[in-house]
């Protein structure tokens, strides 16, 4: 169905929330299923919106919506106030970056020049274009692998170059789906430590994950929403103490919250272990 123009009361949630990604009232199906039923998500420039939730809850269909690649049965997406499906494939690169999970590549072109591929917007000489990518893959620790062909990188070298293309797009939205997947657990800090950095500078991020404590290297607390059969069930911040109840009902397992060191820590627990001391 053909992405409508939001009635009055879509309009005043995008005059309101000028500035960033408005997801209102989406909702999208696939043959008789409904993958999501009216889903409102708003990311403002600055802050960052973690989605967690099931395998099959409609996470990554949520990321897809937002970057108009599936048909809404329903709602409205807008990006700074402006309908998305006004916006060409320049004008969407422009403003929206995404992070797909990963797939096995199947070309072996040199990693520099396949985050080069990324920066196709803009109109600049390729000597431009190789020299954003290569300070891109020395921002995620890849510059020595700049000329092995992707296809001859570790998984987390991938994921890394992955999020190098993402870097040197410049779009001020990043949407992420599982940013850490593949990564050892120091890469992983340095990755949400770097989205950490990204948020400082302006940048706006949805990220899907199933690893919340990853969210600890954000400086400034994320929302956290949850999504389960397509729909939202709670929006809260990630240090409110609700958190690990939340996600017990979420997952349908029970969670709890350790304090380890000046952070909190939440792990799936089993039925007999008892609630940690204030």
């Amino acid at each position: 169905m053909i992405e409508r123009e939001p009635n009055d009361a879509a309009r005043s949630v995008t005059e309101r929330h000028r500035d960033g990604l408005a997801l209102h009232d989406v909702s999208v199906h696939a043959s008789e299923r409904r993958l999501l039923e009216r889903v409102s998500v708003q990311v403002e420039p600055g802050r960052f919106v973690a989605l967690v939730g099931p395998n099959g809850a409609g996470k990554t269909t949520l990321l897809r919506a937002a970057l108009g690649l599936v048909p809404l049965a329903s709602g409205s997406v807008h990006v700074n106030g402006r309908a998305l499906s006004s916006l060409d494939a320049r004008a969407r690169a422009a403003e929206l970056a995404w992070l797909p999970q990963q797939s096995p590549p199947s070309e072996p072109l040199p990693a520099v020049e396949a985050v080069m591929a990324a920066r196709y917007r803009f109109h600049e000489t390729a000597a431009a274009t190789r020299s954003a990518a290569e300070r891109a893959l020395e921002r995620v620790g890849l510059a020595a692998r700049a000329e092995t062909p992707v296809t001859r990188l570790s998984g987390g070298e991938r994921q890394r170059g992955a999020v190098a293309a993402l870097l040197a797009q410049e779009a001020r939205l990043l949407l992420l789906d599982e940013p850490a997947n593949h990564l050892d657990p120091a890469q992983q800090t340095e990755i949400y430590t770097l989205l950490g950095t990204l948020l400082a500078e302006g940048a706006g991020i949805l990220c899907v994950t199933h690893d919340v404590n990853l969210l600890a290297y954000i400086k400034d607390s994320p929302r956290v929403l949850g999504l389960a059969g397509g729909a939202l069930r709670f929006d809260v911040d990630f240090r409110a103490a609700e958190l690990p109840a939340r996600l017990s009902e979420l997952f349908g397992v029970r969670m709890l919250a350790l304090p380890v060191g000046s952070r909190r820590v939440i792990v799936h627990a089993p039925d007999d272990a008892s609630e940690p001391p204030p």
